[in-house]
């Protein structure tokens, strides 16, 4: 028996998803050529993998223990391919690393530069994610790193996750150069409850956490615009049409904005992470390196620790 490792992907997608629908929408692919592909893949293993309930589809016992093994199946063969390739040598191969938006010019993209001088057969692959999209992503093998926080509590590290502390970031407050409360430092939330805010996209981990924070504070914030992007916030927040809480990693210096701590801080741990069990590849263990040696940023602390479980 032949298993095709697009359609282990596919089955793997559902059970961490839970959807056809949310499979189709990570895969760019339809909801019925999906429900196609798992039906080869049915009849491929010649076993029932799937059965309605309703109008849902859901793993059936067998399918939930294909899913378990093909992602141990596919990790496995990523890492011989990788072994082919290198004979023993420096590391090569394809290491997809994905990264959060105030991550990426500031620890992700000065790793990769490092790693293209001293191991020129490594490939990193890098893509934009969100705490709230890379979790998944790397729990059904779409990523080998992501960098992230553990203080996504909407999407706790588990068990099934090896973390390496990376560094700790503040979460500061922007406003514009003119506003009253510029000169001052630090900044009780509290005291801004009627300004405008902009905030980051619903359900993200900045506008779960501003909001969270704006609450805590005694107020709801409001919210004048939403961007995907911290760099349009910054240039928001200088036209003074707005005030942000934003990772201290995120400031980019280029913009003429005011930051201030918070009089109560909040600090988020920023990490490593890779799927536990998975074969060891010389590959993934160079990006982690190259990660953990950052050379720093002015709102960083590097972590005390390198291990975790």
């Amino acid at each position: 028996m032949i298993l095709n490792p697009w359609r282990l992907r596919l089955l793997i997608q559902l059970d961490t998803l839970g959807t056809v629908r949310a499979v189709a929408q990570a895969a760019n692919l339809s909801a019925s050529s999906v429900s196609q592909q798992l039906s080869v893949l049915e009849a491929e293993t010649r076993t029932q993998l799937l059965e309605r309930t309703g109008r849902r589809v859901r793993l059936t016992p067998a399918g939930l223990i294909l899913a378990r093994r093909a992602r141990e199946i596919l990790d496995h063969m990523t890492a011989v391919g990788a072994e082919l390739r290198s004979l023993g040598e420096e590391p090569a191969g394809l290491v997809r690393l994905g990264a959060f938006q105030s991550a990426l010019h500031s620890m992700a993209v000065p790793a990769i530069t490092r790693l293209a001088e001293t191991h020129p057969h490594l490939d990193v692959e890098l893509l934009e994610l969100e705490p709230h999209e890379s979790m998944p992503a790397l729990r059904v093998g779409d990523v080998d790193v992501i960098i992230t926080t553990t203080d996504f509590v909407e999407q706790p590290l588990g068990p099934d996750l090896d973390i390496v502390p990376l560094a700790t970031d503040p979460i500061v407050l922007l406003v514009p150069p003119g506003h009253p409360a510029a000169g001052r430092d630090p900044a009780d939330l509290a005291a801004f409850a009627d300004e405008p805010w902009a905030f980051d996209r619903p359900q993200s981990y900045m506008a779960n956490l501003a909001t969270r924070l704006c609450r805590e504070a005694g107020f709801e914030p409001r919210v004048v615009c939403r961007f995907s992007n911290y760099l349009m916030t910054m240039q928001h927040v200088e036209a003074g049409l707005s005030i942000a809480l934003l990772p201290g990693l995120a400031v980019d210096p280029r913009y003429h904005v005011t930051v201030r701590r918070l009089a109560a801080p909040v600090t988020r741990t920023i990490t490593a992470a890779i799927r536990r069990g998975s074969p060891p590849r010389s590959a993934v263990n160079v990006v982690l390196d190259a990660l953990r040696h950052h050379p720093g940023h002015p709102e960083l602390s590097p972590a005390d620790s390198h291990e975790s479980g």
